[in-house]
């Protein structure tokens, strides 16, 4: 019995739901997407502004770097953070796979403190396909590695870094590698804040 053409294709995905961020890329929901550089962090939140509800934000336990809640109030309500600290490394992916699994929020950011393996991000792809399909969300899992990054298997990978100028603050980012984009980029500036007090971004492709 011949089994169905669209069991066997390799091509991508193209219907799969997206995230559209600052009206500029996609990030593919339902996968594990890589950001690396000193403004890993800041990329992050710019992914959270972009939807509502609650965001798992997982990150080692001794970490110093941790997210305050006047830091993150131009950006998001800090009231949307929910922090996991696990003691060890491998406890970090766990609970990033178990939560991208129940499709219970839209968002998973996992601070690792150095690059998973192949087996653990495809853990996490197939956790975040099942929880598109049994959850209450699509989730779009964000992991935050070190340097310049590398993490294999990932669906695309970011890095960001600062660019600030006297009295503004901006960044550079790139899109280093996407299984259906190519690389890209960007300047982002940040603009003034809006009647709602959160703060914008003006962004230019270089």
């Amino acid at each position: 019995m011949a089994m169905p053409q669209t069991l066997l294709s390799r091509a991508p995905d193209k219907t799969a739901p997206t995230l559209t961020a600052m009206g500029r890329f996609s990030l593919r929901l339902g996968r594990l997407h890589e950001v690396c550089g000193t403004s890993r962090r800041t990329f992050a939140l710019w992914i959270a502004t972009q939807g509502t509800g609650p965001i798992l934000w997982v990150t080692p336990e001794w970490e110093v770097s941790q997210l305050h809640g006047n830091g993150v109030l131009p950006w998001i309500n800090p009231g949307r953070l929910i922090f996991v600290r696990p003691k060890r490394a491998e406890d970090i992916l766990w609970t990033m796979e178990e939560t991208l699994r129940s499709g219970a929020v839209a968002l998973v950011v996992g601070d690792v403190p150095g690059l998973p393996g192949l087996t653990a991000v495809r853990r996490m792809h197939l956790a975040a396909e099942t929880g598109a399909q049994i959850g209450i969300h699509a989730p779009l899992g964000l992991l935050l590695t070190p340097g310049g990054g590398g993490a294999q298997g990932v669906e695309s990978r970011w890095h960001m870094a600062p660019h600030h100028g006297t009295g503004q603050s901006a960044w550079h980012l790139e899109r280093r590698r996407a299984r259906t984009a190519p690389p890209q980029k960007w300047s982002v500036t940040q603009g003034n804040t809006d009647v709602k007090n959160t703060q914008t971004l003006d962004i230019k492709e270089l």
